[in-house]
């Protein structure tokens, strides 16, 4: 017979307890505000052998989107102070404190991509809206690094955006309903992205409008679960639709559409 320590050892947490426990800590990082922490929990859900639940899904999206979306607000502010600056020493160091974002944006973006594709789109088991929303999520990381790089590389992160969307798009219209919040929100950043990276106002109010045409023709057949999702999107569709109609004689894109806050 083997000798054994006298120290006690810990129990093994079931795999579906540490689950529980990693959505629990990211449930509270969002409450608390700390999207860093929250992303760090549910990155460790999705790189389990399951595949992700709606609510799972959907604290990934949110945690993801507040840590890049704290840059982005950064990144805008900066690029304001810089185009207004004319004094050569305060040029230098804001120019050099918005290469420093722009470095982090791309890196979160990439990070996220990196976890899609590694855990979450390769799975054969996935849903349609599963598989929508992650590429979904493929598009808007792709737009977020275009939004901030100039030339060549803005050109070569606008392309990787629209295959993303324009795979998910061709995918959701031939299986979801047009009243389906995931559907109406791919559409909704689609448009966007039309708007601000390919400066494409026609494109854009195109799948704007067509969107929100095909799901007011279908609103009887959603279900009410996901009816107040669906409605504010289609608001805020509609609310893109009227500003980019007003602003199509100036082609000015100072205004920028709205896009969905968390998938």
């Amino acid at each position: 017979m083997e000798q054994t320590d006298n120290a006690e050892v810990a129990p093994e947490v079931p795999v579906d307890a540490e689950r529980a426990e990693l959505v629990e800590k990211a449930k509270m990082s969002e409450q608390a505000e700390r999207y860093d922490d929250m992303v760090e929990s549910m990155k460790k859900v999705a790189q389990k052998d399951t595949k992700l639940q709606a609510e799972e899904r959907n604290l990934l999206s949110v945690a993801f989107k507040n840590v890049v979306g704290a840059r982005r607000s950064s990144w805008r502010v900066i690029a304001t102070i810089v185009g207004k600056e004319t004094e050569e020493r305060k040029v230098q160091l804001n120019t050099a404190y918005l290469s420093k974002i722009t470095s982090e944006i791309e890196a979160i973006c990439k990070d996220v991509v990196e976890l899609i594709d590694t855990s979450l789109l390769s799975r054969d088991d996935l849903e349609v809206d599963s598989k929508t929303f992650y590429m979904k999520m493929k598009g808007d990381y792709f737009r977020y690094v275009a939004e901030v790089l100039k030339d060549e590389k803005k050109t070569a992160f606008g392309e990787k955006a629209n295959a993303s969307y324009s795979e998910a798009y061709d995918l959701c219209k031939s299986e979801m309903p047009a009243s389906h919040p995931i559907r109406l929100g791919l559409a909704l950043n689609y448009s966007v992205f039309y708007y601000e990276i390919l400066s494409d106002s026609k494109q854009a109010l195109l799948i704007a409008q067509t969107a929100f045409d095909e799901a007011v023709k279908n609103m009887d057949d959603l279900p009410s679960s996901t009816y107040k999702d669906s409605t504010l999107i289609m608001q805020l569709l509609r609310d893109n639709i009227t500003l980019w109609t007003a602003d199509a004689p100036s082609e000015d894109k100072s205004d920028d559409g709205n896009e969905e806050d968390a998938a």
